[in-house]
């Protein structure tokens, strides 16, 4: 199983395997035949209120991280991620991110949790 972290920005390659975005906002200036998207569990995503907070500069990563981590044991996200579990265990799993610093994102720890990171 390989998991790994792309931004949505760069172009497919062969061993992606599935390619799920794990943006809640479509990226910008991406066409969606371009993206190549295979799935969006807009649900996995951090909540509206939580992304603004963290972009606004009011926490540090490692506060995001925990409240993300909270947000994804409630039962939809929770779901939804054991789905791309499960995807891991069937191939390669490529997460896409608009985020200009994937390393300190939501990206992350989706890795992280899903025993990538």
């Amino acid at each position: 199983m390989n998991v790994r972290v792309r931004r949505v920005y760069d172009p497919p390659e062969p061993d992606d395997g599935v390619r799920v975005l794990v943006d809640r906002l479509w990226p910008r200036g991406v066409a969606k035949d371009a993206a190549h998207v295979d799935e969006w569990p807009k649900r996995l995503t951090p909540s509206t209120g939580l992304r603004r907070w963290y972009h606004a500069g009011e926490g540090s990563y490692e506060e995001f991280a925990r409240r993300y981590e909270a947000e994804l044991a409630e039962p939809e996200a929770a779901e939804l991620l054991d789905h791309v579990r499960e995807l891991t265990a069937e191939g390669d799993v490529t997460l896409l991110t608009a985020s200009k610093s994937p390393e300190e994102s939501h990206a992350s720890v989706l890795l992280r949790l899903l025993g990538q990171g």
